[in-house]
């Protein structure tokens, strides 16, 4: 296993991410998915996190990622969900008149550490996501 280091400590801190847009809408397409994936490759190095993996189904993300001890794992969520809403709603309009409100996400979400599961079962997972599920 390769380990991250920074100055003070060694560590391998693996996380994944399920975000649901509000009211589990289904506006989430591949087009779309790789908007919201490029902003988060965009701000990753604010937050000292790294994207392992990626996709989505019609209604939620499904993000594995690696951070630092220090990172502010809410802070980071949050600001990644405000700003990718802000940045989905100006860029695909018709979002819009999809939400019943302005939020693009619902306010909850789900983080879970890999725990004792091997990080190619939660790889292998993520990537499966929306193989059966409906078509937009």
């Amino acid at each position: 296993m390769n380990l991250d280091t920074n100055r003070h400590s060694v560590f391998k801190l693996y996380y994944h991410l399920i975000l649901v847009v509000k009211y589990r809408r289904k506006v989430i397409d591949d087009y779309i998915s790789e908007t919201l994936k490029k902003y988060f490759l965009n701000i990753e190095n604010d937050f000292q996190i790294k994207l392992e993996e990626w996709n989505h189904d019609i209604d939620h993300v499904h993000i594995l990622f690696t951070a630092e001890p220090t990172t502010n794992l809410s802070k980071f969520i949050n600001a990644y969900k405000s700003a990718s809403s802000r940045m989905i709603k100006s860029a695909f309009p018709s979002i819009k008149k999809k939400l019943w409100e302005e939020a693009f996400w619902s306010k909850s979400y789900c983080l879970l550490s890999s725990g004792g599961i091997a990080i190619e079962v939660i790889r292998e997972y993520i990537k499966s996501q929306g193989e059966n599920g409906e078509e937009n």
